[in-house]
């Protein structure tokens, strides 16, 4: 059966999919964190990131340039999901919503609370977000188990999720303006638009083109660059039903680059970090805890919670397989963070200690998370199975 979700892929390939590149960062973020504190090539290998190819280094061309194109794949992802998945139905499209919303106020709310008033409270959007990649990857291993409703509402909430960050990224982590560039990157995004919208374009060359402009300029604008990959997903041509479509086809040519290419990158430049012997004694402090307590407690807390207030008002219902004890698993699998809260890391502080740590927390707590929500998940299926038979 198809599931209208994420460019019209069955949703057992595209979990397959997601279980595979999910297995790929693991092993890329294992190796980066091995290499990094080798004895021999550590600084060397640390050096490759830190070398500078023109006015960037080349972690930096990677997190400006290459994320771009991630941003792409989630903001064509998104059109998808409004026009024909989840979010095409108001009603339906509600649960998600609301467990998205609660997802990155409650974590959010935590950290301030810990950090408000001090220079680290910028660190607020780093326990917000939900990786796609690792929350799909680990849900996969339970297998035919874990309903199908289950795996939608847990993709649809992780979208809603990168949507939000990218909202939280655009108002909150930009710094000074350079109102012409931003003009000119907004000028040529209503430009693609009308290409689109007004004299039906269907040639792919126009919105590349159109797309690294918008993006030079987005770069030096103090608008995050990342954002024009978003901008230049909303004017590539979509048609419902239509597989064969731009906006489908775009998806279909990107997803295993990104998952396999782009993703891995970003896992090597930005966990190529020194742990220090003493890394542990940062748990006690107030970003630490912030992002720790954020994404463990407060992501399961935050969807579960806003989830429940939904559907007791009546705005939306649990689709039919779902029951609470397994929508909280699925909220323990959204404290996985990695890709988006290493990214919002990187936009939130400028010292190599604050970033180190945060990095860290979010790997444990990411892989907390994780081994919580699975164990949680597992246990449940068991004992449904144990009751049906």
């Amino acid at each position: 059966m198809k599931i209208n979700i994420l460019s019209g892929r069955t949703l057992k390939g595209f979990m397959e999919s997601e279980k595979s590149g999910g297995l790929v960062l693991i092993i890329c973020t294992i190796i980066s964190i091995l290499l990094a504190n080798s004895g021999f090539i550590g600084e060397q290998y640390r050096g490759i990131w830190e070398f500078h190819a023109g006015s960037h280094t080349i972690a930096e061309w990677i997190n400006d340039g290459l994320m771009a194109i991630f941003f792409l794949l989630v903001g064509l992802e998104l059109i998808q999901e409004i026009y024909e998945g989840e979010l095409s139905n108001v009603k339906r499209a509600m649960l998600p919503i609301s467990g998205a919303l609660g997802g990155m106020l409650i974590p959010a709310g935590i950290y301030l609370a810990l950090n408000y008033g001090t220079p680290t409270q910028s660190g607020f959007g780093i326990p917000m977000a939900t990786d796609i990649a690792f929350a799909l990857g680990i849900l996969s291993l339970l297998g035919n188990r874990v309903p199908t409703s289950l795996k939608v509402f847990l993709t649809a909430l992780a979208v809603i999720d990168d949507l939000g960050a990218i909202i939280v990224i655009a108002i909150f982590y930009t710094t000074s303006l350079s109102w012409i560039s931003l003009g000119i990157a907004l000028g040529m995004f209503v430009l693609l638009l009308l290409l689109n919208k007004k004299f039906h374009v269907n040639n792919m060359i126009p919105y590349i083109i159109g797309g690294i402009i918008m993006w030079y300029f987005m770069l030096n604008s103090g608008v995050h660059a990342t954002i024009a990959g978003v901008l230049l997903a909303i004017t590539i041509p979509f048609r419902k039903k239509d597989e064969k479509c731009m906006s489908n086809r775009w998806q279909h040519y990107l997803h295993y680059p990104v998952a396999f290419f782009v993703l891995p990158v970003f896992a090597l430049a930005n966990t190529a970090m020194v742990i220090e012997g003493n890394w542990d004694q940062s748990i006690g402090e107030p970003f630490a805890l912030g992002i720790l307590l954020g994404l463990i407690v407060g992501k399961p807390i935050g969807i579960t919670l806003f989830s429940f207030i939904s559907v007791k008002s009546g705005l939306c219902a649990l689709p039919r397989g779902i029951h609470w004890k397994g929508l909280l698993g699925a909220g323990m699998l959204g404290g996985i963070g990695f890709t988006m809260s290493i990214f919002i890391t990187l936009l939130a502080f400028d010292d190599a200690h604050h970033i180190n740590e945060s990095k860290l927390m979010i790997l444990l707590a990411s892989l907390t998370s994780g081994i919580i929500g699975y164990t949680w998940l597992n246990f449940m299926m068991k004992k449904e199975k144990a009751k049906n038979v």
